[in-house]
Parts: C-alpha cells; sequence; structure tokens
C-alpha cells in the first residue's frame, strides 16, 4: 500500500467506529477485508487510527469536523505534514481536498489541547490538580512497549544478551528491577525466542512495580482474585517461586494463563471458587482505564458519568466480598489501572469507613509521567 492508501484506509475505519463498534473491531473487519495489505501496512494504519483516538479533539479543530477524512486531514496538519501529496487521489488514496477544506481547520484552543471530554477535564483537575495537565498530555502520546524478565527462566542481562541477537535493543527501567523498556523493533519481541522460551513477557512497568510492592514471602497462600489474562499472577508467581492462585468472575478471561503460565515455568491453579483464608489476597479490579489510555484510548471518548458510577459500586463490591477471603494478620491488596480518585484513595476510604479491623499499608499512585500507566496500588492489613 502507498502512504495516501493508507491513509484512506484509516478514513474508513475511523467512519466505522462508533457505539456499535468499536476501534479493534472495525481495524478487524478492515484487515480481513484488505487481502492486499501487508503487515506493515496494517500496522501504519493501526497507527494512524490510533494516533487520531488519542488527539480527537485536536484533530477535530485542526481538519474542520469529526469525520473520519477531517480527522485524518487533522492529523497531518497535526505533525505538520502536508496534506495535499496524500489528498491527490491517486495510487488508491483520498480524493483532492476541496476549497474548502483547503481552508478549513483552526489551532486547538483550551481545554481542546487536553483530548478530554469536559466532564473528565474537570475531573482531572479536582483529583490530580498541579498534575493534571501533564497526565491529560501524557495520554495523547503512544505509550512505550515493556517487558518483564521472568527471573524464573533466566536472568536480566540473559534477556538483554538474547533479545540483542535478535536485534531487539531494550533498556533497563527504574520503575522495577525486572522492567525492560524496548527501543527497537518492538514488534518483533512475541516471535522472539526470548519471549517463545518465557524469558520475558510483556507487562507494563508500572504494572511490574505494582507487584513488587505487594508483601509477598515464600510459603504464602496467595490468590488473585481478579486475574484477567493473569500478568499479575505470574509476576507474584516469579516473586513467590511458588503456587498462586488465579480466580476471575469471568472464567473466559483466563484462557489463555495456562499456556502462559507454562512457558514461563510459573506455578498457578486456576480455581472455580475461592475457598478458606489467604495471606494475600489481590484485587486488581475493573476499573475506568485512565491510566492506561495511551494504549486504549477509545475509553476516555465512552466513559460516561453513568459508567465510571457503574464502575465504583462494582468495584466496592469486589473490595468486600475479598476482604472475607484474607486471614488475621493477611494483606488485601487493591489495584487499579486507574488515576482518578473516586476509583482509587475514595474506594479505599469508603472500605475503612464500613469495614472495622483493618490497617492502612503501603499505597502507591503511579501516573504516566512515572514513566509507565498510571496505576493505584493499597495495601491493606487485616488486624
Amino acid at each position: 500500500m502507498t502512504p495516501a492508501a493508507r491513509v484512506q484506509a484509516a478514513i474508513e475505519v475511523l467512519d466505522r467506529i462508533g457505539p456499535d463498534m468499536a476501534a479493534e473491531q472495525a481495524l478487524t473487519n478492515w484487515a480481513r477485508g484488505a487481502r492486499f495489505a501487508g503487515s506493515k501496512d496494517r500496522a501504519a494504519v493501526r497507527d494512524h487510527v490510533y494516533e487520531v483516538m488519542r488527539q480527537r479533539r485536536s484533530v477535530a479543530a485542526l481538519g474542520g469536523g469529526g469525520t473520519g477524512r477531517q480527522s485524518m486531514l487533522g492529523l497531518l496538519r497535526l505533525n505538520d505534514v502536508p496534506p495535499e501529496p496524500l489528498f491527490s487521489g491517486e495510487g488508491y488514496g483520498p480524493l483532492p481536498l476541496s476549497v474548502d477544506e483547503q481552508n478549513s481547520g483552526r489551532p486547538p484552543e483550551g481545554v481542546e489541547t487536553l483530548d478530554l471530554p469536559d466532564w473528565l477535564a474537570e475531573r482531572f483537575a479536582a483529583d490530580l490538580g498541579a498534575d493534571s495537565e501533564a497526565v491529560a498530555r501524557a495520554l495523547k502520546s503512544r505509550a512505550s512497549v515493556f517487558l518483564r524478565v521472568n527471573s524464573l527462566r533466566c536472568s536480566v542481562q540473559q534477556a538483554i544478551d538474547s533479545l540483542s541477537e535478535e536485534d531487539i535493543s531494550v533498556a533497563p527501567h527504574p520503575l522495577s528491577p525486572q522492567a525492560l523498556v524496548v527501543v527497537t523493533n518492538a514488534r518483533r519481541v512475541a516471535q522472539s525466542e526470548a519471549y517463545q522460551d518465557g524469558w520475558v513477557e510483556l507487562q507494563d512497568a508500572a504494572s511490574q512495580a505494582v507487584v513488587d510492592l505487594l508483601p509477598l514471602r515464600n510459603g504464602q497462600r496467595v490468590l488473585d482474585y481478579c486475574a484477567g489474562g493473569g500478568g499479575k499472577t505470574l509476576a507474584m508467581a516469579a516473586r513467590l517461586d511458588g503456587s498462586v492462585e488465579a480466580f476471575d468472575a469471568n472464567p473466559g478471561r483466563l484462557r489463555d494463563l495456562p499456556v502462559r503460565a507454562a512457558r514461563a515455568g510459573a506455578a498457578v491453579e486456576i480455581v472455580e471458587r475461592c475457598e478458606g483464608l489467604y495471606d494475600l489476597v489481590l484485587c486488581d479490579v475493573p476499573c475506568s482505564g485512565s491510566g492506561a489510555w495511551r494504549r486504549s484510548p477509545e475509553g476516555k471518548w465512552t466513559l460516561t458519568p453513568h459508567k465510571l458510577e457503574a464502575v465504583q459500586g462494582v468495584q466496592a463490591q469486589i473490595l468486600r466480598k475479598a476482604s472475607h477471603l484474607v486471614r488475621p494478620g493477611g494483606c488485601l491488596a487493591y489495584v487499579t489501572c486507574s488515576v482518578l480518585k473516586s476509583e482509587n484513595g475514595d474506594q479505599i476510604k469508603l472500605f475503612m469507613a464500613e469495614n472495622a479491623g483493618w490497617e492502612l499499608g503501603e499505597t502507591r499512585q503511579f501516573l504516566p509521567a512515572d514513566g509507565g500507566d498510571g496505576f493505584f496500588v493499597c495495601c491493606l492489613t487485616r488486624l
């Protein structure tokens, strides 16, 4: 595909995204019908679409509107790329710009530059204070690719050397001793020998740092109560060099975990029900995902106050249920990938007010400025 054809494909995908079709589905449907598109073409179209979604208000202002065509026009202007050579109608590219389109657009102003809905911009300001604008602007950029070195299989240096042999350049990251940031050839990681042999796992650096803060010790009985794909399950198993039980209210989310655990050499037991008491229960609860909107930017445009209130209700319910699984002296760890106070500190305050016999422990809010995604972690000890 020519660069112009990639722009046209991104226009078509953007126009399909809406209440009845998520971005991933729109991209998948396009790729299925575009047999002529190679892997580099699909990656380029995906990058266009996600770059627009991270900066939707800015590109709409610069492009004169919110259609796929206007958004791609605005994105090119935002990146100081002359649009006329790509909007030429040649090489399966978009039709030439009309006079109105050539004269359309303006620089984004005020809250538009934060690329958040108005209500979320207000919430960011209230919750994050002086950090609010920096966080909002960080969420407009593409996230780095991070790896977790699996200490059950190799050392950090062995992982670095193995990846280097396949021309994948990585560097240690300060958020976690096992974290590596991919510097070049990130798209080769999944096919690398280090990945295939379980030496490294794809995991955000702040997500790794969350596990580092958990009071894990060998011999503990540990439960990942909202295990999902199992990234933190595997990280805990590596720290413990022992077994971790994994549970999820939606068992389908766990379907890939046995294969991942076998590859990593991690002792993971998937359980259908949680019985008895545990030394540590991790609740990585469903949330707005606001700390990870660089990776899933669609979330900031589909979240509403009503949806946020609903997910907060789910969080509180999970925290209450999981608390009954913690033995005296054990830890209840509450985690979100959110930067919103109502999902983080406010939930802990509510739980502590309604439940006696708990002591507040290690608590930290990670922000994108720390280098990874936005995460919140709070460790509560049952007295």
